[in-house]
C-alpha cells in the first residue's frame, strides 16, 4: 500500500467499518436470546430449535468459502456495499416467517452474505499501516464480538416490548442505515488478481497445505468459537427455565456481561504488534478451561453464571484477535483467503458447538454441556502445547 491508500483509514473509517462488521455478524445471533419464544410461535420442539442457530453458523461458513474470497478478486467497495443489502433481505424473509422453513431460509440467506464482514476485517488490515494493523483489527474484532453479544440484548429488549418479528425489521433498516454510510465512506479498491473464481476458492484449501500458521491457528480458533456457542446456543433455555424464568429482554441483558470481553481486543491487538502472539493465545487458552469452573455452577448462582460468561468472551476474544494477527501477517494478496480459511473453521468450530449444545442440553441438562465444554477446553490447551514444542511458534 502507498501512503495515499494508508492514508484513507481514518479513525473515523475505522469505527464505522467496526460497526458494520458487528451490525453484520449480529445477523446471524438475533435468534439466540429469543428461541424460546420462536420455538413457541411457530410450535418448534426443543430439540429442533437449535438448527436454527446451526443454520446461520453454517451459512455463515459457506459464506466464508464461497463469498468471503471475492475481496481478492472484486473491487472491494462495491462487494461490500452488495453483500450488506443481499444480507438486509434475509433479515426481510427472517422478519416475515410464518414456518420453521421460512425462518431457516431467511436465516440461511442473512448467513451467507453475512460474511461481508470478512471481507471488510481484512481490508481494514490492508488500508492500516504494517504497525498499525493488530490495533486496527483489533478494533474490528471488538465491533464483531460486540455485534455477536449486544444484537442478543438489542433482540431481548425489541422481543420482549413488542414481539421477535419486530427484531429483524429493525435490523434490516440498521442494516441499510449502515450501508449508506459504506457507501459514502469507503475507499475503491481493486486488486489485480486474475485467479479463476473456482481457483481462487479450492486455493483457500491449497493454503491449508501450504501455511503452518493457518493451520494451527484455524485448529485452536475453532475450538475457541466452539466454547462459545457451547454456552451461548442452550443459554435462553437455562434462563427460561426454573429457578430463573428470566423474559427475553433479561436474557438478552447478558449480552452486556459478555461485551467487557470485547473490551480486550485493541489491547490484544498491540500486544501481538509487539510480538508477544504465542503469549496471548496461550493466556487465552488457559482462560476458556478456567471459564467453565464459575459456568459449572450456573444453575445454583446467577454472579458464578456472570462471572463465568465474562471469563468465556473475554478468553474468546483474545485468542481469536491474537489468531487473525497472526495471520495476517503474510502476504497482502493472500489475506482475504487466509482470513476466509481461518474463519471457516472458527465457524464450524460454533456450527458444532451449537448442534451438540442444544442436544446435550435437552437430554443430559446443562451439566452434560460443561462436561463437554471443559473438556474440549483441556483439548485445545494440549494441541497448543504440543505445537510450541514441535515448531518454532509464529
Amino acid at each position: 500500500m502507498n501512503s495515499q491508500q494508508t492514508s484513507l483509514l481514518s479513525v473515523s473509517l475505522t469505527i464505522l467499518m467496526a460497526m458494520a462488521v458487528g451490525i453484520s455478524v449480529a445477523s446471524n445471533y438475533y435468534a439466540q436470546p429469543l428461541l424460546y419464544s420462536i420455538t413457541q410461535d411457530l410450535h418448534i420442539s426443543m430439540d429442533n430449535s437449535g438448527i436454527i442457530v446451526t443454520t446461520a453458523q453454517f451459512s455463515y461458513a459457506l459464506g466464508l468459502l464461497f463469498v468471503a474470497p471475492l475481496g481478492d478478486k472484486i473491487e472491494r467497495k462495491k462487494l461490500i456495499i452488495i453483500l450488506m443489502l443481499l444480507t438486509t433481505s434475509g433479515l426481510i424473509i427472517s422478519a416475515l416467517a410464518y414456518s420453521q422453513l421460512m425462518l431457516i431460509i431467511g436465516t440461511a440467506i442473512a448467513g451467507i452474505f453475512s460474511a461481508v464482514a470478512q471481507v471488510l476485517i481484512p481490508f481494514s488490515a490492508t488500508l492500516a499501516q504494517p504497525n498499525q494493523r493488530g490495533k486496527v483489527v483489533g478494533i474490528l474484532m471488538s465491533g464483531m464480538l460486540l455485534g455477536i453479544l449486544l444484537g442478543r440484548t438489542f433482540a431481548g429488549a425489541i422481543s420482549t416490548m413488542v414481539d421477535w418479528r419486530m427484531v429483524y425489521w429493525a435490523a434490516a433498516g440498521i442494516m441499510c442505515f449502515t450501508t449508506l454510510l459504506l457507501c459514502c465512506a469507503l475507499p475503491r479498491y481493486s486488486n489485480k488478481s486474475t485467479i479463476n473464481y473456482w481457483k481462487l476458492i479450492f486455493s483457500i484449501f491449497g493454503l491449508f497445505y501450504q501455511e503452518r500458521v493457518l493451520r494451527i491457528r484455524a485448529l485452536i480458533g475453532g475450538i475457541a468459537f466452539a466454547l462459545f456457542s457451547l454456552l451461548w446456543t442452550p443459554l435462553a433455555f437455562l434462563l427460561s427455565s426454573k429457578p430463573y424464568h428470566f423474559t427475553d429482554m433479561i436474557i438478552g441483558l447478558f449480552g452486556l456481561a459478555g461485551a467487557a470481553g470485547a473490551m480486550g481486543s485493541p489491547i490484544v491487538g498491540k500486544l501481538s504488534d509487539k510480538g508477544k502472539g504465542v503469549l496471548v493465545t496461550s493466556i487465552g487458552l488457559i482462560l476458556l478451561l478456567l471459564s467453565w469452573v464459575p459456568l459449572s455452577l450456573a444453575q445454583l448462582s446467577i454472579i458464578a453464571l456472570v462471572i463465568g460468561v465474562i471469563l468465556i468472551d473475554f478468553a474468546v476474544q483474545v485468542t481469536h484477535v491474537s489468531c487473525l494477527n497472526a495471520i495476517y501477517q503474510g502476504q497482502a494478496e493472500i489475506r482475504t483467503r487466509m482470513n476466509a480459511g481461518y474463519m471457516l473453521s472458527y465457524f464450524t468450530g460454533g456450527m458444532l458447538g451449537s448442534f451438540s449444545s442444544t442436544y446435550l442440553f435437552a437430554h443430559y441438562g446443562w451439566l452434560a454441556v460443561v462436561i463437554a465444554g471443559s473438556s474440549l477446553a483441556a483439548l485445545g490447551i494440549l494441541i497448543w502445547i504440543f505445537y510450541l514444542k514441535t515448531n518454532h511458534p509464529k
